[in-house]
C-alpha cells in the first residue's frame, strides 16, 4: 500500500480512535513518518506505548531456544505459519549460530492449557516465546510470569494487553475498515451485507470486526442482515453460511470475511444457487483461483494475514530483540496491502486449483522492509 493512500484513508476517517499521552507520543512519534499514519485507526485496546524491553538483555548467549505456543493448528493459515517457523526460519538461524531449536504446543483453542503449556517453556529453559491469535487478556499473568523469569513474549498476527509483551501484526482494524469501505464501493453504496467473522473473543478478529463496522456505519444505505463466526476455518465457514442462507430468504449483496476462511465463503455462495457477490479476499490461494477465473467478480483484494509474512515479522523482532537492539514500541503494526488481480494470475498458474491450501503472499521486503524494521529499534545492527 502507498501510505500517501494510507494518509489519505487515516484523514478521511478522523481522530476517533486516536490514542492520546505521552506513552503514544513518545512511541509513535520515535517512528518513522512513513509509518505513523498506520498508527492513526487502531483498535483501542492495543498497547502503543515505550517497550518494556528497550533494555532488555538475553539471559544466556545465541543460540537460543525458542518456544512457540500457537492457540489452534486446525486450519491452512496455521499450517503455514508452522511451515515457516519450522522449515524456514530455523534451519537459517541454526546456520547463523543464533538458535538451537523451536519447542511447539498447541492447546487447541483453550486459555488455561495455553497458559500451562507457555510456564512449561519458561520453566524448561526457553529463552523467548512466540505466541498466536489468542485472548488479549487471558495470558497476560503468565506474560508477565515470563517476563519475571527473563524470557520475552511476542504476540503475532494479533495483540495481548499485556505490558510487558510485544505485539507483531497487521493493524486489522485497519484491514477491517479498508475491506469493509472497498466492499461498500463494489456494491454502489447500498445493500445487504453478510460479516463473517474469525474467532469472538480473539484478538485480530474482533479489530477486524471493528474496523468493518465502523467503515459501514459510514454508508446508511447498507445493512448488516447477518454475522456469522467462521472460526478462521473453510469448513466452518462454508457450513455456517449455508445455514444462514438456508434460513434467511433476504436478498444478499455483498460478504465481508476474515481470511483463511474465505474458500468456504465462496463455496456456500456457489452451492446456494443464488447470484454470486463480491466477497472480500485476504490471501487464500483458492479464492484467489476463482477470481483469476472469472475476472469480473471482483476489482480488488487485500494482504491482510499472510501467515509466513506476520511469522518472519515476528521471527525478526524477537531475534532483535534477544541480540539487545531495543524495541521502541510495544506493538509493531503493518499497513494492509492491496493486490490485484494481475498479482493473481502472476502467483497462480492459468490450470490453478480451486481448492488449494495455498496462500498468496507479499514479499518480505514489501512487508516488513529492512530499512523500516530497523527503525522500530533504538540501537539496530
Amino acid at each position: 500500500m502507498k501510505i500517501s493512500r494510507l494518509s489519505l484513508i487515516i484523514a478521511a476517517i478522523g481522530s476517533t480512535y486516536l490514542s492520546a499521552g505521552a506513552a503514544l507520543a513518545d512511541a509513535v512519534q520515535s517512528l518513522p513518518d512513513s509509518e505513523q499514519p498506520i498508527y492513526a485507526l487502531v483498535d483501542p485496546q492495543i498497547p502503543l506505548g515505550e517497550s518494556p524491553l528497550t533494555d532488555f538483555k538475553a539471559k544466556n548467549p545465541p543460540p537460543w531456544k525458542i518456544g512457540y505456543a500457537s492457540s489452534y493448528a486446525g486450519n491452512t493459515w496455521r499450517a503455514e505459519s508452522l511451515n515457516e517457523i519450522m522449515n524456514v526460519l530455523l534451519p537459517e538461524a541454526k546456520e547463523a549460530g543464533l538458535v538451537s531449536e523451536v519447542v511447539v504446543t498447541q492447546s487447541d483453542l483453550k486459555d488455561a492449557v495455553q497458559i500451562q503449556q507457555m510456564r512449561q517453556m519458561v520453566d524448561d529453559g526457553v529463552d523467548a516465546i512466540i505466541i498466536c491469535c489468542s485472548n488479549v487478556t487471558a495470558l497476560n499473568s503468565t506474560i508477565e510470569y515470563a517476563y519475571s523469569k527473563g524470557v520475552p513474549v511476542f504476540s503475532f498476527s494479533g495483540y495481548v494487553t499485556s505490558p510487558y509483551a510485544i505485539n507483531v501484526a497487521a493493524n486489522h482494524m485497519l484491514g477491517g475498515y479498508e475491506m469493509g469501505k472497498w466492499l461498500a464501493e463494489e456494491i454502489g453504496g447500498k445493500g445487504n451485507v453478510v460479516l463473517v467473522s474469525g474467532i469472538p473473543g480473539f484478538a485480530s478478529s474482533d479489530s477486524f470486526d471493528l474496523g468493518a463496522k465502523k467503515a459501514l456505519e459510514e454508508y446508511p444505505d447498507i445493512s448488516i442482515i447477518g454475522e456469522l463466526a467462521g472460526k478462521w476455518t473453510d469448513q466452518v465457514a462454508q457450513t455456517e453460511l449455508q445455514k444462514f442462507l438456508a434460513t434467511n430468504p433476504r436478498q444478499v449483496d455483498g460478504i465481508i470475511t476474515q481470511s483463511a476462511q474465505e474458500n468456504g465463503v465462496l463455496n456456500a455462495m456457489l452451492q446456494s444457487g443464488r447470484p454470486m457477490v463480491p466477497i472480500t479476499l485476504g490471501g487464500e490461494a483458492s479464492a484467489a483461483c476463482y477470481w483469476s477465473k472469472n475476472p469480473d467478480w471482483i476489482s480488488s483484494s487485500f494482504h491482510i494475514w499472510p501467515p509466513a509474512r506476520e511469522m518472519s515479522q515476528a521471527w525478526d523482532v524477537m531475534l532483535r530483540t534477544l541480540q539487545g537492539q531495543g524495541p521502541k514500541i510495544q506493538s509493531m503494526l503493518r499497513p494492509v496491502l492491496p493486490y490485484s488481480l494481475a498479482d493473481v494470475r502472476e502467483a497462480l498458474p492459468e490450470d490453478c486449483n480451486l481448492n488449494s491450501t495455498d496462500w498468496i503472499q507479499p514479499s518480505n521486503s514489501e512487508w516488513w522492509p529492512e530499512d523500516i524494521a530497523e527503525q522500530y529499534f533504538h540501537n539496530p545492527s
